[in-house]
């Protein structure tokens, strides 16, 4: 039989409380815990007296997900439920639950539906209703699991104690379900939704409070997982109409009479459109002075982001105007329109900042990023950087674009969470649309597809590029391969992602900067307890890129295995097989974890870079994996003619002969493997941090300078 344990955090929850305790005990023979955080109505005395344990706590000890940490330490079942004061759970509720934890391996935690209470808001009713319905269209039990909907509320949620050990509830002000339910899935466990695992529960409030909570709501989700509501007028417009007109449908279904129909509908018009204007703000807090965001919220607290924008001046939000846009309106990403801009108008003037903002301890660096997929290297190494220069004290934003059209943007929501699951766990908000620009102290183009952009916005101090390539050489003779050549003569600093790459810009167009080099995880990327095989060729076999030669490399392995038949292929780097002639096998777009056990396992990796040279060697190398490349271009310039790589000719014999020789083990081997290894030892991502901060700031010297130019 297992255990089950329920917590229900309290403050002032004497209404509901009786129904909701009566309904536990009618449940089963449970362990029931009241948290209470200040009430002042009786509600922990009510409690007591219902048969139920209560801890009190003071208010300002309590926290979404510090108090349901402290709960599941104070309780012992096996499976724990939390419940909110005013949801009162409905017959059956908790056999549903211990069947949803059942349904699969590894279910850590279920939910189930709010019903309304029979009094609630028709806005709010409709909502419930339709949102949970849409969980499970029939009626039946929901299993989800990577990649499904992360969405968990701690209103009626049950969770497998041996799961919250492993993760544990955010120390959060809103949203720590949410948060939970991602990391849930990122650490492969999975959740279940039971349609029968019902409470009744609704929040109804005046018109000011709904504001108010929606604010604190939004702005939770803004700081768990990213979310930034779209600012566009239109679109506010279409969701304002499109939810009234949902609730006089769900009206009109339950043939309310015509006179309270159109009373409601005036009062949803004014809850869905405070709604929206209340998402939107709380989405964008350091925009605020925190005097007005703590009269927005309920809780009557200011974030972090806007006290700080408050304190300092000439800061973008605190209290300055914004950026004006170009003449035509608000910044917008057709394709290629700002190639087209600069070609009219030149780079848009930069805008003053105070002297001295070069040295000043926090900068607001805004990073425009082209789309990207799981598995790139470049978007890896531009996200680990954010997130060094987060904790170095740095506000970053991230504008996600396509400039050519080409690719599929997702929501701003979304796209954070890839970059959190995929990259690093950045804390900067991310935006796909130029619309919410609101200036930089620098701005960094990331590519040679959003150095043009870079270059018309306005409101910057100073403007740089993060350069990983030499980026012409992506293309033939085309339009792009002129572009991405000029995009290295628009005023932007340059900062390197090596020595050779930083002195190739400076001597073909004279644009002198600074370098970085790549680091390395090392918590990672290390030698690990793994057997070492020896006939494994691991290739960076990511055919999308044309930079990594992968035909070259299939040749180069067609020969080795023509020679050596028994040598075992592993490809990585895109979810496609390999198709060559010769048998291979594939890890995908792999997790850097399975990843570093593949290195640790190969005894040799193949990874060709003709563009500037990649960080995946390092990553080799710091597993103790000697690696192959292409002698010449950068590979030779970064590593040295006889250091830690094999280099061969860019032919498919000579890339053969360096791979055998490899294979064939003994000095040659043990050489490479521990020249890697040194190489790689002072190579962190926090140093290359601090050399791309060192360029950051050198392109705000440099305007300066040039300013003070008579």
């Amino acid at each position: 039989m297992t255990s089950v344990s329920v917590v229900v955090p309290v403050k002032d929850g004497a209404r509901y409380l009786p129904q909701l305790i009566d309904a536990v005990h009618a449940a089963g023979d449970v362990e029931l815990l009241v948290i209470d955080s200040g009430s002042r109505d009786g509600s922990a005395e009510l409690a007591r007296a219902a048969g139920a344990t209560v801890h009190e706590i003071a208010p300002q000890e309590f926290g979404h997900g510090r108090t349901r940490n402290l709960g599941m330490e104070l309780t012992s079942g096996e499976v724990v439920c939390f419940l909110t004061q005013d949801a009162v759970p409905a017959p059956g509720w908790l056999a549903a639950h211990l069947e949803a934890l059942e349904l699969g391996e590894r279910v850590g935690a279920s939910y189930g539906p709010h019903l309304a209470w029979p009094d609630t808001s028709p806005m709010i009713a409709r909502e419930l209703e339709q949102f949970f319905a849409s969980m499970s269209p029939d009626g039946e039990p929901v299993l989800q699991r990577s990649g499904d909907l992360t969405f968990l509320s701690n209103v009626n949620a049950a969770y497998r104690r041996e799961c919250w050990e492993e993760i544990r509830f955010d120390d959060v002000a809103y949203a720590e379900d949410q948060a939970f339910g991602r990391a849930l899935l990122e650490a492969g466990w999975a959740k279940a939704y039971h349609p029968r695992a019902a409470v009744t529960h609704a929040h109804d409030y005046g018109p000011v409070e709904f504001a108010q909570r929606y604010f604190d709501e939004y702005r939770g989700l803004r700081e768990t997982i990213g979310h930034i509501e779209p600012a566009r007028p239109g679109r506010a417009l279409r969701d304002v109409r499109a939810g009234v007109a949902a609730d006089r449908r769900w009206m009109a279904e339950r043939h309310w009479p015509a006179g309270r129909r159109a009373a409601w509908t005036a009062r949803s018009l004014l809850h869905h459109g405070s709604r929206k204007a209340a998402a939107i703000a709380a989405t964008r807090p350091e925009r605020l002075p925190a005097g007005l965001e703590r009269r927005l919220s309920l809780e009557g607290r200011a974030t972090a982001a806007s006290a700080a924008a408050a304190a300092e001046p000439g800061h973008a939000g605190a209290g300055t105007a914004r950026p004006a846009t170009p003449a035509g309106g608000a910044l917008t990403v057709p394709r290629y329109a700002a190639i087209r801009r600069y070609a009219q108008q030149g780079a848009t003037p930069l805008a003053p900042r105070e002297p001295g903002v070069a040295d000043r301890d926090r900068l607001h660096l805004a990073f425009l990023i082209p789309p990207f997929r799981r598995g790139s290297g470049g978007h890896s190494s531009i996200f680990q950087l954010i997130l060094r220069l987060e904790r170095m004290g740095h506000d970053c934003t991230v504008w996600v674009l396509d400039p050519s059209g080409n690719a599929h943007v997702d929501r701003a929501g979304v796209i954070r969470r890839n970059i959190v699951d995929w990259f690093a766990p950045i804390e900067a908000p991310v935006y796909t649309d130029l619309a919410d620009w609101h200036g930089a102290d620098v701005c960094v183009a990331t590519g040679w597809d959003t150095a043009h952009q870079v270059a018309v916005l306005p409101g910057c101090g100073a403007r740089a590029y993060l350069i990983h390539d030499h980026e012409p050489e992506f293309f033939a003779t085309s339009a792009e391969r002129l572009w991405a050549e000029q995009t290295y003569s628009l005023g932007l600093y340059p900062i390197s992602g090596s020595d050779w790459l930083r002195d190739l810009v400076a001597e073909r167009y004279g644009t002198p900067g600074t370098s970085f080099r790549f680091g390395v995880d090392h918590d990672t990327y290390r030698l690990l307890p793994v057997e070492r095989r020896r006939d494994t060729v691991l290739f960076y076999s990511r055919a999308a890129t044309p930079r990594r030669a992968v035909p070259l490399g299939v040749l180069a392995l067609e020969e080795l295995c023509s020679r050596r038949p028994d040598t075992r292929v592993i490809g990585f780097g895109q979810t496609d097989v390999l198709k060559a002639g010769f048998a291979s096998g594939s890890l995908g777009v792999a997790s850097p974890a399975r990843l570093a056990e593949a290195y640790a396992e190969a005894t040799v990796g193949l990874c060709l870079s003709l563009t500037n040279y990649s960080l995946i060697p390092q990553e080799m190398m710091a597993c103790g994996l000697p690696c192959v490349d292409v002698a010449g271009l950068s590979s030779e310039a970064v590593f040295g003619a006889d250091g830690p790589v094999e280099l061969a000719a860019a032919d498919p014999v000579a890339l053969a002969d360096a791979i055998e020789r490899l294979l064939d083990g003994g000095d040659l081997w043990q050489h490479r493997s521990e020249a890697g290894l040194a190489f790689v030892a002072d190579a962190s991502w926090d140093t290359a941090a601090e050399q791309v901060e060192t360029g950051l700031r050198e392109a705000l010297r440099s305007v300066t300078a040039r300013a003070a130019q008579p």
